[in-house]
């Protein structure tokens, strides 16, 4: 691994400016994923840079606050609406939503 960007460190590729997370190295080159996810892709380490401050609040998700148990998700329902659920002989995967 290049010592210079420790995995999970977040970097600009200068060739593109895109902000990328590392997640490993292969074959000389760093691998670099986007904040949010996606595809990985390939940059040499000659084409990275560490991104300014902005660049990096603009671009990194939000960690999970603590005591959010569900990641910002709401919890999910499984009745108080009619026509839908299990308990109704509708299909169990509609959780009691109706359609």
């Amino acid at each position: 691994m290049n010592d210079e960007f420790p995995l999970g460190s977040y970097v600009v590729d200068t060739r593109t400016g895109r902000l990328g997370q590392v997640m490993d190295t292969h074959a000389g080159y760093v691998q670099l994923r986007p904040p949010r996810g996606g595809i990985e892709w390939s940059c040499p380490p000659s084409a990275i840079r560490f991104p300014s401050d902005a660049e990096a609040e603009a671009q990194v998700p939000a960690q999970p606050q603590a005591g959010t148990a569900s990641g910002g998700r709401s919890p999910e329902r499984t009745g108080g609406r009619t026509g839908g659920g299990a308990e109704a002989g509708g299909n169990a995967g509609e959780r009691g939503w109706s359609r």
